[in-house]
């Protein structure tokens, strides 16, 4: 092998290394960008299950508050109720 040959395969190595290192910058570029973008999309998931969360807390404050009322409510609408009747009763008797 002469020192021409030797220079030529050399050359080639180089050549294709260089072009491997360029793959290997793309795929590094390309792993970055997927990252930032599960890392964008974990976020959004976190910041929609902080809402969740928080509507939730809203929802058990009214259906406790609505319990409350319905115990307070309920009792004088029976008392209204059993009054008409007896009015009624002593009306029509």
């Amino acid at each position: 092998m002469s020192e021409h040959d030797l220079l030529r395969v050399l050359e080639e190595i180089r050549d294709n290394q260089k072009l491997q290192l360029q793959g290997q910058a793309q795929a590094l570029e390309l792993q970055r960008e997927q990252f930032n973008l599960i890392q964008k999309q974990f976020e959004r998931g976190e910041r929609l299950q902080e809402r969740a969360e928080q509507i939730q807390a809203k929802s058990a404050q009214l259906v406790s508050g609505a319990r409350k009322a319905l115990l307070v409510i309920l009792p004088v609408i029976i008392a209204v109720i059993i009054l008409i009747v007896y009015l009624l009763w002593k009306l029509f008797r």
